[in-house]
Parts: C-alpha cells; sequence; structure tokens
C-alpha cells in the first residue's frame, strides 16, 4: 500500500499528489511514468511522474479527471492509500547536448512539461516554455514554469489569462523572431502535438512528443500502448514515452485513442454515481 502524504486541487478537474513510494523516487527520472492502481480490483492506469524528492521519498502525480478511475483516485485524501504504484517505467527523457529548448505544454500536459523545464534549467540550458489552456481556470503551475524558464508564454483559447490563441501560434512568433532552439518538446493532447510538429518541420527543428496511449501492463506485452513511428510498430511503454514527432503516425494514434471514449464515459458516470451515493 502506497501512502497519500499530500493532495492539492490545482484546478476544477486537475489534482495533485505526492505519494510515499521511496523506491520509485530513488530512480525517477525526468519523462519517466509509473503504473497504479486506486485498489485491488482496480484498472491499471499510468501517469507520468510530475517531480519526486528522494529524501523524503515521495513521487509527485498530476492528473485530470477525465474517467472511472482518475474519479476514484481523486476521491482519496491525505493520508488514505493506494494499492500498488508501480515504476519508474519507460525512458527518461535525453538532455545531452542541449543548450536551449522550447517545451510546450497543452492543458494537463503541462504537469509532464514541467519536470523537463526543472530538469533543462538544472543543467544551465536556456528554457524556454509555452503552456496553453482553454480558460483561466484550466491555468495549473504558472509560477512554478517562471521559476525554472528563462521565457514562460502563457495562452489560453478565450484570452482569459494570458495571450489568446493556440500554444503553435506562440511557438511560430517565437522561431520567427530568430529564436534557435536545439530542439523543441511538446506534450499534451495528441492534436495538440501533431500541430508543433506541423510548425517545426519546415524549419528542420528536431521536435520531441511524449505519448500517453492506453497502457495495461507497462512492459510491452500487452501491446495496448503500440504506435507507429517511422513505419514501424513501436510499444509506448518501453520504447518511449518520447518519440521523434516527425515519424509519428498521429492520424492513426487518435483514432485508436478514440475507441475507448464512449466506455470510459459510461464507466465515469457510474462511478461518479457511486461516489455520490456514498457521500449521501
Amino acid at each position: 500500500m502506497y501512502k497519500i502524504v499530500r493532495k492539492k486541487i490545482l484546478s476544477p478537474v486537475v489534482t495533485l499528489m505526492d505519494i510515499d513510494a521511496p523506491f520509485v523516487a530513488k530512480k525517477a527520472q525526468a519523462g519517466q511514468f509509473i503504473i497504479l492502481r486506486v485498489n485491488e480490483d482496480g484498472e491499471r492506469i499510468p501517469l507520468t511522474i510530475s517531480g519526486y524528492d528522494r529524501e523524503k521519498g515521495t513521487v509527485r502525480i498530476i492528473f485530470q479527471i477525465i474517467g472511472a478511475s482518475t474519479a476514484l483516485l481523486n476521491a482519496k485524501e491525505e493520508g488514505e492509500y493506494i494499492s500498488d504504484f508501480v515504476g519508474p517505467l519507460g525512458k527518461a527523457t535525453e538532455t545531452d547536448g542541449i543548450r536551449k529548448v522550447a517545451i510546450v505544454g497543452g492543458g494537463v500536459g503541462s504537469a509532464i512539461a514541467l519536470p523537463l523545464a526543472e530538469k533543462f534549467h538544472e543543467l544551465g540550458a536556456e528554457v524556454h516554455s509555452i503552456i496553453g489552456f482553454r480558460n483561466s481556470e484550466l491555468v495549473i503551475l504558472e509560477e512554478e514554469f517562471v521559476a525554472a524558464s528563462d521565457k514562460v508564454v502563457l495562452m489560453t483559447d478565450d484570452g482569459s489569462r494570458g495571450r489568446k490563441g493556440l500554444v503553435t501560434e506562440a511557438l511560430k512568433e517565437l522561431i520567427d523572431s530568430g529564436e534557435k532552439y536545439d530542439e523543441v518538446i511538446a506534450i499534451g493532447p495528441l492534436v495538440m502535438m501533431k500541430f508543433v510538429v506541423a510548425t517545426t518541420r519546415p524549419y528542420g527543428i528536431k521536435t520531441t512528443v511524449s505519448m500517453n496511449p492506453v497502457m495495461i501492463d507497462g512492459t510491452g506485452m500487452c501491446g495496448g500502448c503500440r504506435i507507429t513511428v517511422g513505419g514501424k510498430l513501436k510499444f509506448a511503454c518501453v520504447d518511449g514515452p518520447d518519440f521523434d514527432g516527425f515519424e509519428v503516425d498521429f492520424d492513426e494514434a487518435m483514432e485508436r485513442n478514440n475507441m475507448y471514449h464512449e466506455f470510459e464515459h459510461h464507466k465515469y458516470e457510474e462511478t461518479c454515481n457511486l461516489l455520490n451515493k456514498e457521500v449521501e
């Protein structure tokens, strides 16, 4: 069992938790992920590591409440326990030789992008962070990005915070203004990462994307996280989650991802109804 030592509500749909998991914290690196189960008969869900404290033995996760399992997880409080917390899994993000990087985070993907910004900042690289959200209520971790970045551009779809527009608009403006990046790293919804790649491709800027499809075992055996990269079959859990954005088949990945939406929506409604009855 793994204790929740801290819980913080970041927005109406996004929650932060620090989990007591010293063996995971000891080995964790930016870009890796864990797989957890809220209870013994629960679903296995992958979540990217959003931070870690080796001295305290804690691992930070930040998740969006979008399905049954994340609703159950969000119902847990500080001092309570979750059943399983396995990791670190996947490959850490490559940082060697990068002196100037643009990190693009979309929505809750910004929680995954933050430890990368912090890592590059720690290594002495120049970090430009572009983070985008639907509206001001959903903005998370702005202060943390400011602390870890040489430049931060905040975008919202409706202009209620920062600048109005898309992260791709801000990225293109920076590139056109003369900023020369060794690499652009995009983390967020598939459609956002697809258009970040479309933005950087004409400039030939190396672009890495973090793929987070459905995962079950986290070892490449189930095949649930398969994606096509450069015309070849890859597994996000063991070959990634980072991949060359120019080679990812985003259309295929989006089609596979949409297969589960209706089922997950029904499970989410069932879980929410159950939780509401328990409260009553």
